[in-house]
């Protein structure tokens, strides 16, 4: 693991990426490292994550900047412009149900081949998906998620990368952070080693590959 600065942890994004975001409405979303996705100004994104974000917050900068070409999220209606740029053909926007989507991508950090879910049954949530019946009940096949670079915002990391989450701002971070090929994250605080009580750990530093400091 290693601390640097937002445009040196994200050299290696490239544009046409699969990323994930931590958060839940911009709640827990490392905010320097958008602005550093923004700044470098890559494109073709897809983007995973709980949800569109709000106007200018979150995932919603790297929407409102054109970055994004696919979203998969649980629901888009605190960000309009996700919906116009959907209605207008301009993004792919794939909904997922929250429960499943977590599901999805903890089944992607844990090598499963996915995970199975009466939910999405008889609606648009299954057009094109494998039923399968299990005792007589049937159940929706859902596939994992994975990405080639996760963002996740620590409350206090210490320096070997371990992450304490206060609040709701664990929301999706812990899950992300093991379904991705590479791992960043923005910390409001960094501390010694042994700054972090073992317990508090929520994930922990061999997942991390870079940590930012700095995060408001």
């Amino acid at each position: 693991m290693k601390i640097t600065s937002a445009d040196k942890a994200i050299e290696s994004l490239k544009d046409g990426m699969t990323i994930m975001v931590g958060g839940f409405m911009s709640n827990g979303t490392p905010e320097i490292l958008m602005d550093a996705i923004v700044k470098k100004g890559v494109r073709d994104l897809t983007v995973i994550g709980n949800d569109g974000g709000i106007p200018n917050t979150g995932i919603g900068k790297l929407v409102a900047a054109g970055l994004v070409k696919k979203m998969i999220a649980s629901h888009i209606g605190l960000n309009p412009l996700v919906g116009q740029l959907m209605n207008e053909g301009r993004m792919e926007v794939t909904l997922v149900p929250q429960g499943t989507l977590a599901e999805r991508i903890r089944a992607g950090g844990a090598g499963l081949g996915g995970v199975l879910t009466p939910t999405g049954l008889g609606t648009e949530v299954a057009k094109g998906k494998e039923i399968i019946n299990i005792d007589g009940n049937d159940f929706l096949l859902e596939k994992p998620l994975r990405a080639d670079i996760a963002f996740v915002r620590a409350s206090v990391a210490d320096r070997l990368g371990n992450i304490m989450y206060k609040g709701t701002t664990r929301n999706f971070n812990s899950l992300i952070a093991f379904a991705a090929d590479l791992v960043i994250a923005a910390a409001e605080q960094v501390v010694d080693v042994g700054g972090i009580a073992p317990e508090s750990v929520a994930t922990p530093g061999i997942l991390i590959d870079y940590l930012v400091e700095g995060e408001a």
